[in-house]
């Protein structure tokens, strides 16, 4: 196998899965400030011409970074970073389901839209004026995550997951880029203090 490796959020949490379950693997860095991932040969990797990608050994790709951290831990069954029994993988799949469409995803476009909008206008579509509701929800998103996060070591509990990355990587991208975590959230910032102990981070 093989990864296609490039800045930002997405990338980095495949990067701490693997980290996180041991895998070592060659990896490509493809160059996105300056549109490498735009260009013919990535497009056949991906033909949405986005970030990470994973060349597999019978010579097809996988993309979108929760499929690419499931096959990987199939192949890698331990340490479970997703689960080992069907409660526990629907457990962490339900709350990366959750993370992702309610506020990874407005996180990001609230980013493409407004601070990144110089850099992602000619490359995909853009709503410049749907920016600040798009981080509002995100927000809001968050602010609910704070209450269900009660009590909890972690997203599915006690076990860190691929949940956790998935949320750890986008909240640490948005205190770059214009969307700090509200320190209200009392929960969530021990809960990204926690995060931020592990040797992962750093991959």
């Amino acid at each position: 196998m093989k990864f296609y490796d490039s800045v930002g959020p997405n990338p980095r949490i495949v990067r701490m899965f693997m980290a996180e379950k041991g895998i070592e693997m060659p990896k490509q860095t493809v160059d996105l400030r300056k549109g490498e991932n735009r260009e013919a040969e990535h497009l056949k990797r991906n033909p949405h011409g986005q970030m990470p990608a994973l060349e597999l050994d019978n010579g097809s790709y996988l993309s979108e970074v929760l499929p690419i951290c499931e096959y990987l831990e199939e192949k890698n069954p331990a340490p479970a970073m997703i689960g080992t029994t069907p409660e526990e993988r629907a457990e962490c799949r339900m709350w990366a389901r959750r993370v992702d469409l309610n506020i990874c995803e407005h996180l990001a476009n609230g980013f493409r839209f407004g601070e990144g909008l110089k850099f992602f206008e000619k490359r995909i579509l853009c709503a410049p004026e749907a920016s600040p509701g798009l981080k509002m929800i995100a927000a809001n998103r968050l602010q609910w995550l704070d209450g269900q996060m009660a009590g909890k070591d972690y997203l599915c509990g006690k076990r860190f997951t691929m949940a956790d990355i998935l949320l750890y990587c986008w909240i640490d991208f948005g205190g770059t880029v214009g969307q700090p975590l509200d320190q209200s959230n009392g929960n969530v910032v021990a809960w990204m203090a926690r995060v931020a102990e592990r040797p992962s981070v750093k991959a």
